[in-house]
């Protein structure tokens, strides 16, 4: 059965910390119109926030790019997220996406944001190419509720 998209959101801001609250806040009023479980929506807004926060201080450290976002939501009540930089990419995804790993220790980074992005999502896929940027793409299926699609 092929999914159908139902809405789009298509966004790009600065990597400034205040950011991520915005990038939270913009999942969270775009997904209302599926009528979420607040746990649900919880933890797509931390997966978020994990994803973008990763862009503020790994892609773009010491300086400041663009941040991409899309989100999708499917028929199926699938929410598909897409974050994506063009830092300075990530030269071993497998171990960069190890609980507690971290190349920011000097900011006291827990090394936890794929961990929890995995944690919260259905499925996360992360592309990355040297000097090119990261790609993460998140999804989840959201609990269905009865007059919402």
């Amino acid at each position: 059965m092929k999914q159908k998209i139902v809405n789009e959101l298509k966004m790009s801001f600065p990597s400034l910390s205040e950011n991520e609250r915005f990038s939270r806040l913009a999942v969270s009023g775009f997904l209302s119109q599926l009528n979420p479980r607040i746990d649900e929506l919880s933890e797509i807004k931390t997966a978020v926030s994990e994803a973008v926060t990763n862009c503020i201080v790994h892609a773009y450290r010491n300086t400041t790019g663009l941040i991409f976002m899309q989100v999708r939501i499917f028929d199926t009540s699938k929410v598909y997220i897409k974050i994506r930089d063009k830092g300075c990419g990530i030269t071993d995804i497998k171990k960069a996406m190890e609980p507690l790993f971290t190349t920011a220790p000097e900011e006291e980074r827990a090394g936890l944001g794929f961990a929890v992005m995995e944690s919260f999502m259905d499925r996360i896929k992360v592309r990355s190419a040297s000097d090119k940027g990261t790609t993460v793409i998140m999804e989840k299926t959201l609990k269905t509720r009865e007059g919402f699609v």
